[in-house]
């Protein structure tokens, strides 16, 4: 039987936190939230922030409190649960592949304005199938593949016949295009990540000439990232921003250059994996009882926060190998320490809930509701 998870309880200070733990610096959270809003209202675009990033609709609703038109979401268990928490416009940027997830999907349009992407024939008939079945309408965009290499159709005419397929479906509505690309957020040199975005803007536009020309508006042209977001929203082509990770920021985005500076001057650190030493063998290694369990390394290892010298080199289960240097501040066993996660999506989805904090006190305790799907 799983054991309940140990919370601090509110007002308590971080030191009483049992670790492992994902805390949350609501002031830089803040900071974030509000910069992004600074940084697009000059540009006319709506915001629809990826709720895969955190999964959690308190999180959600702060986003459309400072203008965000809904949210992206990953699956359908995603968008199930941003719907049931009052979240009632949702873009599930993926695709469908199962009648079961279609008929969800159909079912949940009945309460949110629910919009997908399709870049396959069988995804339309299927979606159309479970809108008609369940008598309502389901807005899709076609994913065109911009660089990422994932899903998404050629830009061009594949997407062209698609978006026709679309059109011609009962129940179902073309209503813009999809495209996003993902490896573009992580090139480090800002006018490469600028150029870069640039080629598939002109790709995304003759696109958007075609459907026109073949009587098939784009009311929506969507896409773009914490690494590109101000690109796509100055090239006059997309009228959406989808970024994510902005609102925590990790080390992985701490390596992009800004147009001065870097991206980390912009965005702060929000989210942290709180871990405690619990092993000092040698004078040069200690070890963090946060390993695979408590953080994603898919995209490098944590950094250690505020603390020169100290670098996490090996994860293990539950245990991260940390080397110390000569000049290293002193840390002894019991120590508790910030580590800032390479990867902050996988790693929120480790988690049950985020341990919000506000100067080293716990402020309030907000359920991850979408963890683990």
């Amino acid at each position: 039987m799983k054991m309940p998870l140990q919370l601090p309880a509110v007002g308590s200070s971080i030191e009483f936190v049992d670790t492992p733990a994902l805390l949350l610096d609501l002031d830089a959270l803040e900071h974030n939230l509000d910069r992004m809003s600074e940084l697009l209202e000059p540009f006319d675009v709506r915001v629809r922030p990826h709720a895969k990033t955190h999964k959690c609709p308190t999180i959600a609703h702060l986003q459309i409190a400072r203008g965000a038109v809904g949210v992206c979401c990953q699956t359908v268990r995603e968008a199930e649960t941003m719907a049931h928490a009052g979240i009632d416009d949702i873009l599930l940027t993926n695709q469908i592949a199962d009648p079961s997830k279609a008929n969800r999907l159909a079912a949940l349009s009945r309460i949110a304005t629910i919009q997908v992407c399709v870049d396959h024939p069988i995804q339309i008939e299927m979606l159309d199938k479970a809108a008609n079945s369940s008598e309502t309408e389901i807005a899709v965009l076609v994913e065109i593949d911009v660089g990422t290499g994932r899903c998404g159709v050629e830009p061009g005419k594949q997407a062209v016949q698609l978006a026709q397929e679309v059109a011609r479906a009962k129940s179902l509505t073309f209503v813009g295009l999809q495209a996003y690309n993902g490896k573009a957020q992580g090139i480090r040199d800002h006018a490469l990540r600028q150029s870069t975005t640039a080629t598939m803007v002109h790709k995304v536009e003759d696109t958007v000439l075609l459907l026109e020309k073949e009587g098939l508006p784009c009311q929506l042209v969507t896409g773009g990232g914490t690494g590109t977001f101000l690109f796509e929203a100055g090239s006059g082509v997309f009228n959406e921003i989808q970024a994510g990770s902005y609102i925590f920021m990790d080390a992985d985005y701490m390596q992009n250059s800004a147009e001065s500076g870097k991206l980390s001057d912009v965005f702060e650190n929000s989210l942290f994996v709180f871990g405690t030493v619990i092993s000092h063998p040698k004078s040069e290694r200690v070890v963090i009882d946060a390993g695979l369990k408590a953080l994603a390394i898919d995209s490098g290892f944590p950094l250690v926060a505020d603390r020169e010298g100290v670098r996490y080199y090996a994860a293990d289960d539950e245990h991260g190998r940390l080397s110390v240097a000569d000049y290293a501040q002193s840390i002894t066993v019991g120590d508790k320490l910030h580590l800032i996660p390479g990867h902050c999506d996988p790693t929120v989805n480790l988690h049950d809930y985020f341990i919000c904090i506000r100067k080293n006190r716990v402020e309030a305790l907000w359920p991850i509701a979408a963890r683990g799907y």
